[in-house]
């Protein structure tokens, strides 16, 4: 099982991950975030992301002002740089999106902890079909991505999933 909260394992993955792991160790991404409970999570940890992804770190803030303040400070002088603030299935969200050595990177903040946040979850259940399902289905996925699909949908999509991808996958949580 991979330790997903230490990005370690990424210096053995693909050439994607490993490029990864270089351009968020050579920035310190991780460590300007260390009081947020930084965690990678999307499609590149588990191998089936496309060209076109993205890094997602979900992060965990118990004061929003404090979060905003040290993304600003770290990442506003990045290429393509910007902050939102949404809600999110109920959940006041600080979102921010820049460039770094061709990476996208979204931060995904929210007051709740990173681990128990819904893109970690789906990481969980994701790799968790992805090792039971095998190669077939990891490229069938990809497929379904390159088509436009996003992730969870694609997942749904292939596993016969009713109502809404993102939700009924958490279902499948063991």
């Amino acid at each position: 099982m991979i330790d997903f909260e230490d990005i370690g394992y990424l210096k053995n993955g693909t050439e994607r991950q490993q490029l990864a792991h270089h351009v968020l160790t050579k920035h310190a991404i991780f460590e300007k975030l260390i009081a947020f409970q930084p965690i990678l999570t999307g499609t590149i940890p588990i191998n089936i992301d496309i060209p076109s992804s993205d890094l997602d770190i979900s992060c965990y803030w118990t004061n929003k002002e404090d979060f905003i303040a040290q993304v600003q400070k770290s990442f506003a002088a990045e290429e393509e740089y910007q902050l939102r603030e949404t809600i999110i299935n109920g959940e006041e969200t600080i979102i921010a999106n820049f460039k770094i050595d061709g990476f996208e990177i979204e931060l995904f903040g929210q007051r709740i902890p990173s681990k128990q946040q819904n893109a970690f979850r789906h990481l969980l259940i994701e790799q968790q079909i992805l090792a039971e399902k095998g190669e077939e289905f990891r490229l069938e996925i990809i497929n379904l991505k390159l088509q436009g699909y996003k992730t969870e949908p694609a997942f749904a999509h292939l596993l016969k999933l009713e109502g809404d991808p993102y939700l009924s996958l958490l279902t499948l949580s063991k």
